[in-house]
């Protein structure tokens, strides 16, 4: 190759360089845009029309490759098995990571739905987990160490009464004390059967705050359903330094189909809407 030929060739490999750096620079900048936060803080995290800002777990964990994700008419964001009743579920994360804020959203879980709400996941779905366990003996709206020492927060259980294939009315079970669970605070089970609206739309807020060891607080519907310190909290298995070098003080925001057969019946999803955060 001659000089003039080099010349030229590497000129045009400086202008590809630079011409990929320009639209990374304006993919991030877009991606800044479409994330910034209105004059009250809060950023919309998913935009009812596409999954962007999201992304199904990278490599296959424990729940499987991912799971099915998709946007549903009016908004919606809709996860199942891949393929239904298949054992392959996962998990769909921000890509943004968040350490301290309030998260709200919407769910609409179908009965016999493993699911839940991840906070400060990792890739891997390691996360403290807020259950949307929809299911006999599950529990909606307290907690779980995901990946995290598998230890449990949660006050009491749900059980359901099926008619014609429907959920037709919700009872509790197996309550127990909020304090021997390693919970600082648990509402009673009879104020959360009065507040979940069974086979429609129930609004979550989670806070997260307190940095390294971070105070979780969950309601459904404006009810307080349950409080879990990370600072201070003795639930059975749980480690807090361990769960920080893990974890630690940030991590994605994420949303549930848990793997396996039988925790996701066939034809089953649950589905979330006006998924939004604000940082504290």
């Amino acid at each position: 190759m001659s000089f003039a030929a080099c010349r030229r060739y590497a000129l045009l490999s400086v202008v590809a360089v630079l011409c990929v750096a320009a639209e990374a620079k304006a993919a991030d900048a877009k991606s800044q845009a479409d994330s910034k936060a209105d004059k009250e803080g809060w950023i919309t995290l998913f935009d009812g029309k596409t999954l962007d800002g999201w992304h199904k777990n990278p490599k296959k964990i424990g729940h499987g490759t991912g799971g099915d994700w998709k946007v549903e008419e009016g908004g919606v964001l809709s996860g199942g098995q891949d393929p239904a009743g298949s054992g392959n579920g996962g998990i769909l994360l921000t890509d943004r990571k968040f350490g301290d804020f309030e998260l709200q959203l919407e769910l609409k879980p179908a009965w016999g739905m493993d699911s839940g709400v991840f906070l400060r996941a990792t890739e891997k779905g390691q996360a403290f987990q807020m259950l949307v366990d929809y299911y006999d003996g599950g529990n909606v709206g307290q907690f779980y160490g995901e990946g995290i020492g598998g230890w449990g927060s949660r006050a009491f259980s749900l059980q359901g009464e099926v008619e014609d294939g429907k959920l037709k009315r919700l009872t509790t079970i197996d309550p127990k004390p909020e304090k021997s669970e390693g919970l600082e605070y648990s509402c009673t089970p009879e104020e959360w059967l009065k507040a979940w609206k069974i086979g429609d739309w129930n609004k979550a807020e989670i806070r997260v705050e307190g940095g390294k060891y971070p105070k979780i607080t969950t309601k459904i519907n404006g009810l307080k359903v349950g409080v879990f310190d990370a600072a201070t909290s003795d639930a059975k298995g749980y480690d807090k330094d361990a769960v920080l070098k893990t974890l630690g003080e940030k991590g994605h925001i994420a949303v549930q189909v848990h793997g396996g057969k039988g925790r996701c019946p066939v034809g089953a999803r649950c589905r979330w809407r006006n998924i939004r955060v604000r940082e504290l």
